[in-house]
Parts: C-alpha cells; sequence; structure tokens
C-alpha cells in the first residue's frame, strides 16, 4: 500500500513565508529556507512552495530560494508560482527543485502540461488545480483564485491527466484558510476521476481533517499551511494519528 504523504505548504512572497485566510490578508510566517528545513527534520515528506510574487525580481527571488533551500532539505521540494512557460520550469529544476506546479498556465495552454511530461517526465509535472463551488459545480479559477475560467473543475482535471501530468494538488478556495477541513466531497469526486495521485489542499484546522482527507476524500497525499506554521498540529501528531486509524504513513 502506498503511503500517504503530509506536505507543508509555504506560500513565499519577496522571500518570506506567509499565510492568508481564501488568498487575502497576509500574514508573515518566517524564512522559507529555515521553515523547509524545520519541516525536513520534523516528518515533512515532501516541502511545497508556491511562489505567490508577481514581478520578474521576485522570481529571482524565488530561485535564490530554491538553491538555498535545496542545500539544506533532502526530500522532495515543489515549487509553483507564475511558471509560464518551458524556460520557467528548466530554471525551477536547476535551482534545486523536485518538482514544479503549474496553474493558470496550463490553463491559457494545456500543451504545455503535454509539452513539460514529455521534457523533463510527468513525475515533475503537478498541475495545481484552484476551484470554487459555484452553485452545484465546482468551477475552476485562476490567477490566484481571481478569474472564474468557467472550466468545470473534473473535465480540467481529467484533460489535464490525460496530457501528461504526474499529479494533481487540488485546493478548494471555499475551504482555504477556513479551518473547516477539506472538501471531502469534491476530493472523492475527483479522486473517482483520476489514475494518478490527488494531493489535498485547503481548509485544514484539526488533525482529524487530515482523516477525513484520506478517508472520505480518498487524497493520496495532503498539504497543509497555517496548521504547521504556527505550531498548532506538529507533522508528527498527524502521522502518528493517521497510524493509530491504520493510515499508512512514513514514520
Amino acid at each position: 500500500m502506498l503511503k500517504k504523504r503530509i506536505i507543508p505548504c509555504l506560500d513565499v512572497k519577496d522571500g518570506r513565508v506567509v499565510k492568508g485566510i481564501n488568498f487575502i490578508d497576509l500574514v508573515d510566517a518566517g524564512d522559507p529556507v529555515e521553515q523547509a528545513k524545520f519541516y525536513s527534520q520534523n516528518g515533512a515528506d515532501e516541502i511545497c512552495f508556491l511562489d505567490i510574487s508577481a514581478s520578474l525580481e521576485e522570481r529571482d527571488t524565488m530561485l535564490s530560494v530554491l538553491k538555498k533551500t535545496a542545500e539544506e532539505v533532502f526530500i522532495p521540494l515543489t515549487v509553483g508560482g507564475g511558471i509560464k512557460s518551458i524556460k520557467n520550469i528548466k530554471d525551477s529544476l536547476m535551482a534545486g527543485a523536485d518538482k514544479v506546479s503549474i496553474n493558470s498556465a496550463a490553463i491559457n495552454n494545456p500543451d504545455i502540461i503535454k509539452n513539460a511530461s514529455e521534457h523533463f517526465g510527468s513525475q515533475c509535472i503537478v498541475v495545481a488545480i484552484d476551484v470554487k463551488k459555484i452553485g452545484s459545480c465546482w468551477m475552476v479559477h485562476s490567477h490566484g483564485g481571481t478569474i472564474n475560467t468557467n472550466i468545470e473543475a473534473f473535465s480540467w482535471l481529467e484533460k489535464a491527466q490525460n496530457l501528461g501530468a504526474g499529479e494533481i494538488l487540488l485546493t478548494s478556495m471555499d475551504r482555504d484558510g477556513t479551518k473547516l477541513g477539506f472538501d471531502t466531497d469534491l476530493l472523492s469526486k475527483a479522486s473517482k476521476i483520476l489514475k494518478i495521485p490527488l494531493i489535498a489542499s485547503g481548509g485544514v484546522g484539526k488533525i482529524d481533517h487530515f482523516y477525513e482527507g484520506v478517508n472520505k476524500g480518498q487524497a493520496d497525499a495532503l498539504l497543509a499551511a497555517s496548521v504547521f506554521h504556527f505550531n498548532e498540529i506538529s507533522i508528527m501528531e498527524v502521522k502518528e494519528y493517521l497510524k493509530k486509524h491504520n493510515i499508512a504513513v512514513r514514520l
């Protein structure tokens, strides 16, 4: 049985870790290299960096953060945010990322998924999908969740899989930062469609939310931010809780 992965996510702006509620009102939560090192030493299976900066100068700052982190951290590193081209992907991998997460660029040009997975291998390519429930449908949002693309979530994640994505990182914007738990309805529907790993994101507030993400949501990996950054729950506490509930994890 494949072990379930626990992944702290570090939103990085101007070289610092921040965490907001519903993508707005950002709060400074520390230095990314130190945070990543701490998590690596305390049970994280992977680290996910999300670069929420916009400009090119800030992108160079992110590459520098990646390089420094890769020297200190020896678990897989994923980086996303502002990845628009094969060159961006190559630069990130060369700087020390193991995987690259693409979001808005894939919506604008789905062929980037195919080209990137052929170029670098699908194991490097994570397609991140931010969704919001509108009426009875989950709709894909782009550009940090600000634009409703009018693309239905499940058709998009199936298309991303068919184009060569290695994993799907699925964030519920309705739950992000709320601490109400993962949207397990969204996750379980997605997991029925996917043959590739599903990373659940958005909404963790309590330790049993992790169990729900795996048990009800059928996710392969669980991503969280503020509960880890502000020491509300430790990664080892999560893993021990999951193990106690017969979920396979790496201890």
